[in-house]
C-alpha cells in the first residue's frame, strides 16, 4: 500500500470494473465480482490486492505471489498460482496504469492564493487554480483553470499557461506558452535565452534571443531540465512528450509528437525530432540535425548525423545498432587478443 500520508486511495473496485477501466479481459472463470482494495508489488500483495506482471524476469515472484489478481499477458496465464484471478491483455504495464490511476486518481487542486505569493494585477487566472507561498506571476500572465503553481515559482511577464497544469517548486518560466495539462517538475528552467552568440577575436557578440518555447498539451518536463527560447523560431515541445530530469534543449529545438528524452541528454540548437523518438540516457545529441520518426538512440550514443526515420542506432559516434554491436565486439577480441583483457 502506498503512504497514505502522500497518496489518496480510492476504490474498492470489482475485478469486472477493472477490467472495465484497463481494457483487459477477464480469465475464463474469473469472478467479476470479486473485490480489491489496492495495487501493489507481486512480492508484498495480500488476497485483496491486484498486482501485474510484464518482465519473465519476475517470473518467480508471479508464481509465490499471494495476490488476489493480476495483469498478465495471455502467454503467461498457465504459470499463476492456484487460486489467482487474471485480468489477460497483450500489455499489462499499460492496462496496469489505468488500474493504479484508479486507486489513485489525481485530485483538483484545492483553490487558494497565498497571501505570500504575488501576483501582478493585470495577470489573468482562471477558477479552481491554487498558487502556493512565494510563487510570483508576472504581468500580462494567463493561467488556465484548476492549475497548481508550486511554492517560489516564477511564471513571467505574458506566459501562457493552459487548464489543469502543473509547476513543481522553485520553476521559472519566461517567453512561453503552453498547452493543457503539462506538468513540470521542480527546479525546471523554461525559456531563458538560447546560447547564441557570434564569436570572433574581438569578443563573442551575444545574438538577442527572440522566440519562444511553444509546449503542447499533456507533457511533462523532469525536475532541473532546461529548455532555451527560440533565437527566432520557436523551440517546439510536441504533444504527450516525456522528458526527464537533467535535460538540456537548446534554442529553436523541434521535438514531435510523444517522444520520450531521458535523464541528462542534450539536444544542440535547431535541431528537428520527429514524432515517437526516443533518446537513451546521456545521449548527445549535435545541432541542426534531422532525427526521423520511431528512431530509437540508445544510452550515451553522440549523435552527429541525421538519423533515419525507424533507425536504431548506439556508439560515439553513434552507428547502426547492428554495426555498433559488431564494432563492441571486434574490440573485446582484439583487447583479449593483446593480453590486455583477462580471458571470459
Amino acid at each position: 500500500m502506498a503512504d497514505p500520508r502522500f497518496f489518496s486511495l480510492a476504490g474498492p473496485f470489482t475485478l469486472g470494473r477493472l477490467a472495465e477501466l484497463s481494457g483487459a479481459e477477464m480469465a475464463p472463470g474469473a469472478d467479476a465480482g470479486a473485490v480489491f482494495s489496492d495495487v501493489a508489488a507481486l512480492d508484498a500483495a495480500g488476497a485483496s490486492d491486484i498486482g501485474f506482471l510484464d518482465n519473465r524476469k519476475y517470473m518467480a515472484d508471479f508464481i509465490a505471489s499471494k495476490a488476489g489478481a493480476c495483469v498478465v499477458h495471455p502467454d503467461m496465464a498457465p504459470r499463476a498460482p492456484a487460486g489467482m484471478l487474471l485480468l489477460l491483455s497483450p500489455d499489462p504495464y499499460r492496462a496496469y496504469a489505468h488500474i493504479a490511476q484508479a486507486f489513485y486518481p489525481v485530485t483538483p487542486p484545492e483553490p487558494w492564493v497565498a497571501p505570500t505569493a504575488w501576483v501582478d494585477p493585470t495577470a489573468r487566472i482562471a477558477e479552481g487554480c491554487r498558487i502556493e507561498p512565494g510563487a510570483v506571476i508576472g504581468a500580462r500572465a494567463e493561467i488556465g483553470r484548476r492549475c497548481r503553481i508550486g511554492a517560489n515559482v516564477v511564471v513571467g511577464d505574458g506566459v501562457a499557461i493552459g487548464d489543469e497544469c502543473v509547476l513543481g517548486a522553485n520553476a521559472t518560466l519566461s517567453h512561453a506558452i503552453l498547452g493543457n495539462r503539462v506538468v513540470i517538475y521542480p527546479g525546471a528552467r523554461i525559456g531563458q535565452d538560447g546560447f547564441g552568440f557570434a564569436m570572433g577575436p574581438e569578443g563573442h557578440l551575444k545574438v538577442p534571443q527572440l522566440g519562444r518555447v511553444v509546449i503542447g498539451n499533456g507533457v511533462e518536463i523532469g525536475a532541473n531540465t532546461t529548455i532555451d527560447r527560440g533565437a527566432g523560431p520557436d523551440t517546439v515541445i510536441g504533444d504527450g512528450c516525456m522528458i526527464d530530469n537533467l535535460v538540456q534543449i537548446g534554442h529553436n529545438v523541434q521535438l514531435g509528437r510523444g517522444c520520450v528524452i531521458v535523464a541528462q541528454v542534450g539536444i544542440s540548437g535547431s535541431t528537428r525530432i520527429g514524432d515517437f523518438v526516443a533518446a537513451g540516457g546521456q545521449a548527445g545529441i549535435t545541432g541542426h540535425l534531422r532525427i526521423g520518426s520511431g528512431a530509437r538512440i540508445a544510452a550515451q550514443s553522440g549523435v552527429m548525423r541525421d538519423i533515419a526515420a525507424g533507425e536504431t542506432v548506439g556508439g560515439a559516434p553513434a552507428v547502426p545498432m547492428a554495426e555498433w554491436l559488431r564494432q563492441s565486439a571486434l574490440l573485446g577480441k582484439l583487447g583479449r587478443r593483446k593480453g590486455r583483457l583477462p580471458p571470459e
